[in-house]
């Protein structure tokens, strides 16, 4: 067995799997101070070090693509459209690939807006599945801790229907809306059945830190939050340690 420290620090290859999360990504000259965003330029930099040091994989492939040594995944949050404009030619680039998590009801409000944010159904089913697999990020992007068991359950399920209506491939992945879930002990209990339930293989919360595989809690996995801000100093420290203070 590992030790504790080293699974805590990533330092045991062979356990530890760095998953990063993203939101948008707009080039430099327009771009404007904002966590969820990353621009053009620092992500063209990240990526170049995680092609020379890791090996990005998809949720769907973890099982078959074992041992975990140097695996990262790279997850991208809401489907925003300028994934397409630029997240996707860096992929390209680069050869890498990306986890998108989708909120439905965001690209169906999306489509008679004046101003587009987010991708639509034919743009999400045309990514090239060697390089972007799609996964869930709930329907109504509500926080599930907010919401009764049932609608939980509900808003996960049209989610799930309205992706499989479009046509659209997807891994049972769940990414939580602001990285929320119940924390009452017995709430929390009965949510986590009703994710296995329906068929849910893993859920992402924020947390900051380096998950292993397979997954310790596997409702509960953590990821690490890369910020607008974040130098590639503070980008390689978050992906050995998971977070920039210890």
């Amino acid at each position: 067995m590992v030790p504790f420290f080293k699974r805590v620090l990533g330092l045991s290859k062979k356990e530890s799997i760095r998953i990063l999360m993203y939101h948008q990504v707009l080039p430099r000259s327009i771009a404007y101070k904002n966590d969820l965003i990353v621009t053009v330029e620092n992500l063209d930099e990240q990526l170049i070090y995680i092609k020379n040091n890791f090996k990005t994989v998809f949720f769907k492939d973890l099982e078959t693509s074992r041992p975990i040594e140097n695996k990262i995944i790279l997850t991208f949050d809401d489907g925003y459209y300028n994934n397409l404009q630029y997240l996707l030619p860096l992929l390209e680039k680069h050869q890498l690939k990306a986890t998108i998590f989708i909120p439905t009801e965001f690209i169906q409000n999306d489509l008679n807006a004046e101003e587009k944010v987010y991708m639509n159904f034919d743009e999400i089913r045309s990514l090239p599945p060697n390089l972007v697999e799609i996964a869930l990020h709930s329907h109504t992007h509500k926080n599930f801790s907010q919401l009764t068991l049932s609608e939980a359950e509900a808003d996960l399920l049209k989610n799930i229907e309205t992706l499989e209506q479009n046509q659209i491939s997807f891994t049972k992945v769940l990414a939580y809306p602001y990285g929320k879930f119940p924390k009452e002990k017995e709430r929390k209990k009965e949510f986590f059945k009703m994710l296995d339930r329906i068929g849910i293989v893993s859920a992402m919360r924020i947390g900051n830190n380096i998950a292993s595989y397979p997954f310790n809690k596997r409702f509960e996995v953590k990821r690490i939050d890369i910020k607008y801000g974040d130098s590639l100093k503070t980008f390689k420290w978050k992906l050995k340690f998971g977070k920039t203070k210890l």
